[in-house]
């Protein structure tokens, strides 16, 4: 099912979500972005794209908390500086385990909890867009959005008392329809479709303007990538 910006009755109004953010440890982030980074730059950047997805997404009104599930110390640290709360990957089973785990870690707390899993490469993520996404997936109770490839999927939600099913990973847009959740397909929310994996994808979010973590790093790494 597919919808092009129309909203459906919300018969189970979802209240504040709980964002599952995932993230690698950063010696192995972003692999496909070293031609372009260099080695040195490429953990740096991993780590300044999660920070720049990580504000933004507190910024949300929307958004009551972040979880992000990692096993990288100093990822969790300087985000956790940022607000979010850390879940070590203890089923280490790969990115779809992961935001499975992050998931129960938030309906621990909160059983009734609407909870979306959102990429952690969305270096020119902004609230606005974010806060539409998430006004539209009140409605229903799964929706993703797919990525700026029409491939992948940087965002899938489920409602309270729905299993979020995460199938990311290569072609997920297609699983994720398949499994029944709805793809909203808004226009002007190009900033939760970019993420980043490849040096043509980062002059994507550059061209989109990136928060101030990417910028930063970007600005003095582009100097000092490899020396």
């Amino acid at each position: 099912m597919r919808i092009e910006g129309e909203t459906a009755t919300n018969t189970d109004p979802t209240g504040p979500w709980s964002l599952v953010v995932p993230l690698k440890p950063l010696a192995r982030a972003k692999s496909r972005l070293t031609p372009a980074s260099g080695a040195l730059l490429r953990p740096r950047l991993a780590l300044a794209f999660a920070r720049d997805t990580v504000s933004a997404a507190l910024s949300c009104p929307g958004v009551a908390d972040v979880v992000v599930v990692t096993d990288d110390t100093a990822a969790g640290a300087a985000l956790a500086a940022l607000g979010a709360r850390i879940v070590a990957d203890t089923p280490a089973a790969g990115l779809n385990a992961a935001l499975a785990h992050g998931e129960r870690a938030v309906r621990s707390a909160r059983p009734r909890a609407a909870v979306a899993a959102l990429n952690a490469d969305l270096p020119a993520l902004r609230p606005t867009e974010l806060s539409r996404v998430l006004g539209i997936s009140a409605s229903f109770p799964r929706t993703f959005v797919t990525d700026a490839a029409g491939i992948g999927t940087t965002f899938l939600s489920a409602g309270p008392g729905v299993e979020l099913r995460p199938a990311f990973g290569g072609p997920s847009r297609a699983r994720h329809l398949a499994s029944g959740a709805v793809e909203i397909t808004l226009t002007g929310i190009d900033s939760v479709r970019q993420d980043v994996d490849t040096g043509d994808d980062l002059r994507a979010a550059l061209a989109l303007g990136v928060g101030p973590y990417t910028a930063g790093r970007w600005a003095a790494g582009v100097r000092s990538a490899d020396r």
